[in-house]
């Protein structure tokens, strides 16, 4: 490990701990519906939008019909996405005249776009203009928002007192986008058009090149689709070579201020939690036990990624780190990223479900390829994605004082409210499926004809490509290691099911313990009470996420990423 990428990774936490409490208490407010500095934009916006869509902005929701809404807003979504993406080719802005998609392509990036995945199976520059921003973007906007809003329900469920409702769901969606989303993307977006990131609606442009060939540099509407992509964990990519592409992420400057966009909101939304519940010491320990598993995470991508490739160095490659390269593993990095700004960029992706990527994972050495997809199994608690990651979190929290409470042998509490026999249904749904999901679907893959089909590379490099694959689909992620020929009816349809069954499935659930918490009364603190603030929580909330990902998915890791790291430490390469 080199000491600048130390010193990066430590700026980097840095910068996240200061930006933290600031967004965090700015996003508390907006979910109180208390005045901020944006109001007097913002409020005729929002009202205007009520009017349109007959919304009583005061009367509150159940969780389950705060959960029909929510999944509601989801099915419109991807039926307008899909209708957009079948008739393309005859939509205006359309300069280099792109065709309608396949149906099952156009099924699988609807479901992508709407449950926050942005799994491409396309190129990106087979989008039209106007799907890029009508479909997409919006799209972008929306999913986010409908996260944020089950986060904010969650965290209701936990403040109020013997209440009926969490919330209204087309409130705090839209007070989240119009509040939150809107105002950052508009600021990152002019950031990123000031470092070189294009933004217009031209058509391609063809060039001379050097050699005397003639080159087409595509064109479009750039920065503001990577904005919201990177600040609402959205991910995709306007072009195929996604991050790595110099018109959406030019230089180091923009490669690291988007890892930090990435999760800056996730972050601050641990710190709104504990604002909202009256206790910030509360989303302090939350923040802390996902930090240290990014930091981890971070330090041990780079150190595999730094430390080289040993098939290559028999080849004769050079990979040690001197004043003119960075050394180690460059297979599938950009030159002016290297090992640390990949390592960086490619855990905050996995760990913020954003799945843009800068380089490819598929060319991470066996170790730094595991723990990028060991980020998403996870469940998306390494941060997550903007508010499923801390709902998701906050369920695990609710299984670690369950267990403390068998520890003490009393009922368990978190937050002041028991934790009984509902809630552990609940969470057991949200810890169970999506393992279940991923398992059971790469079986079905590796076990089929038409799933084989799509693998380029035999072994267990294979295996773990269509691992990778399902588990980034029902993570909600979008990022592939790349080796997996994904555009076929099979896996269209596979991953497709894969994304819902990791979004919606996962909803009903976190909202029915929403309403359960709601209506309990608050319980005092006693001698007896488990305290959830202190390193020993922190420590124990690890300790859960860890075991349960590491005992679900060991055996498959052990088939895949641990076979590859002993093959290639022996030489052997298939």
């Amino acid at each position: 490990m080199t000491a600048i990428g130390l010193f990066q990774i430590l700026l980097f936490i840095a910068i996240l701990i200061i930006i933290t409490p600031f967004l965090g208490s700015y996003i508390a407010k907006v979910f109180q519906r208390e005045r901020t500095f944006l109001d007097p934009v913002m409020r005729p916006v929002e009202r205007l939008i009520y009017r349109l869509a007959s919304v009583d902005e005061q009367r509150e929701m159940g969780w389950r019909e705060y959960t029909v809404s929510a999944i509601a807003i989801g099915v419109l979504g991807a039926v307008i996405l899909y209708v957009v993406l079948r008739i393309q080719g005859i939509l205006p802005l359309n300069p280099q005249g792109r065709g309608s998609l396949s149906p099952d392509l156009a099924f699988n990036t609807a479901i992508s776009f709407v449950t926050h995945t942005n799994w491409q199976a396309y190129a990106g520059e087979n989008l039209a203009y106007l799907t890029q921003m009508m479909g997409l973007t919006a799209q972008n906007f929306i999913a986010a928002g409908t996260a944020m809003g089950v986060a904010a329900a969650l965290i209701r469920g936990f403040a109020r007192k013997t209440a009926e409702t969490v919330g209204n769901f087309w409130v705090d969606m839209t007070r989240s986008i119009l509040w939150v989303l809107l105002p950052l993307a508009l600021v990152f977006a002019i950031f990123l058009v000031s470092q070189g990131v294009i933004q217009n609606l031209s058509p391609y442009v063809t060039v001379k090149t050097l050699e005397g060939t003639s080159q087409s540099i595509a064109m479009g509407p750039v920065a503001s689709q990577e904005a919201i992509k990177i600040l609402g964990t959205n991910g995709g990519g306007f072009f195929n070579a996604n991050a790595a592409h110099p018109f959406e992420n030019p230089t180091p400057l923009t490669n690291f201020l988007q890892a930090i966009a990435m999760l800056a909101i996730p972050a601050a939304l641990t710190y709104a939690f504990g604002k909202m519940v009256g206790n910030a010491r509360q989303g302090w320990a939350l923040f802390a036990a996902m930090m240290i598993l990014l930091t981890v995470g971070v330090i041990t991508v780079f150190a595999a990624e730094q430390g080289g490739n040993p098939l290559l160095t028999r080849v004769g490659v050079d990979q040690a780190a001197t004043s003119r390269q960075g050394g180690g593993n460059m297979e599938g990095k950009e030159v002016r990223f290297g090992p640390f700004g990949s390592a960086l960029y490619a855990n905050a992706t996995t760990a913020a479900a954003v799945g843009s990527v800068n380089s490819s994972h598929d060319s991470f050495t066996p170790i730094g390829g595991s723990v990028l997809m060991f980020n998403m199994m996870l469940s998306e608690v390494v941060f997550g994605g903007v508010g499923a990651g801390l709902f998701t979190m906050l369920i695990f929290a609710v299984v670690a004082v369950f267990i403390a409470g068998l520890m003490v042998g009393r009922t368990p509490e978190y937050i002041g409210k028991k934790i009984e026999a509902k809630e552990m249904k609940m969470a057991m749904l949200v810890v169970l499926i999506f393992p279940a999901t991923i398992l059971i679907l790469t079986a079905l893959a590796v076990m089929t004809g038409a799933g084989k089909a799509g693998i380029f590379n035999p072994g267990p490099h294979g295996f773990s490509e269509i691992l990778y694959g399902v588990t980034s689909a029902a993570a909600n992620n979008g990022s592939a290691f790349g080796g997996l020929k994904a555009n076929s009816q099979f896996y269209n349809v596979l991953l497709g099911i894969s994304m819902m069954i990791g979004r919606f499935a996962i909803i009903v659930p976190v909202l029915a313990i929403a309403g359960s918490l709601a209506s309990k009364k608050a319980v005092p603190e006693s001698a007896g009470t488990f305290p959830t603030t202190r390193p020993l929580f922190v420590g124990l909330l690890i300790g859960v996420v860890i075991i349960v990902g590491a005992l679900t998915f060991f055996p498959a890791l052990a088939l895949g990423p641990f076979v590859e790291q002993l093959l290639m430490k022996a030489g052997i390469t298939f």
